[in-house]
């Protein structure tokens, strides 16, 4: 059996739950095929929930697309799609999570017994929302990279990134360009016929 893919976590909730696909414009990898997988990744981002049945990936998933979908969309200057909205909203609604703070100082989610995929879905959903909500300093931007596309949260200082991720995209586009600027003069030829 081939290994999983590994995670994109990025530095954002929301973002980093989008990457649980992609390459959506080329070749898409999917990186939460299974239940047990995404309860692997809410383990990853520190949520508490270890198992999950067939009808959470389901609902995963189409909380994951309509992120994606009012990303975009924020991205390129347009209205939300309405539908996109409505899971949004919807799965913010179901959560009841709550943010508590441990002896360590530190936050976590504590998610309610029985209903952990609902919490954590709509933790997701609520840090989807304050992003979409301009609520946090940043901008959205597609992914320069014409196979992913992927939709990313900018924060950086001059808000130009280019990226989803530059050691994964952002690389693979240097090593293109270095690859193109090195091509002997022969090969980027092709099979031309000799001069007369």
């Amino acid at each position: 059996m081939r290994p999983f893919p590994d995670f994109r976590l990025g530095s954002e909730l929301a973002t980093g739950f989008t990457a649980t696909l992609t390459e959506r414009c080329g070749d898409p990898l999917e990186r939460i095929p299974t239940p047990q997988r995404l309860a692997d990744w809410f383990t990853v981002v520190g949520l508490a929930v270890f198992a999950c049945t067939d009808d959470d990936l389901a609902r995963a998933v189409e909380l994951r697309e309509a992120i994606h979908r009012a990303a975009t969309a924020a991205a390129r200057d347009e209205p939300l799609p309405p539908r996109a909205v409505r899971v949004l909203n919807d799965c913010s609604a179901r959560g009841r999570a709550a943010l508590v703070l441990t002896p360590q100082r530190q936050g976590r989610w504590d998610l309610t017994a029985g209903d952990e995929t609902t919490d954590a879905l709509g933790v997701i959903a609520r840090d989807a929302i304050t992003l979409l909500a301009g609520e946090r300093p940043g901008r959205w931007a597609l992914c320069a990279s014409p196979t992913c596309r992927a939709a990313f949260f900018d924060t950086s200082r001059s808000r130009s990134r280019r990226w989803c991720e530059m050691n994964t995209c952002g690389n693979k586009e240097k090593k293109a360009r270095f690859s193109a600027a090195h091509e002997s003069p022969a090969q980027g030829a092709g099979h031309a016929s000799p001069g007369r």
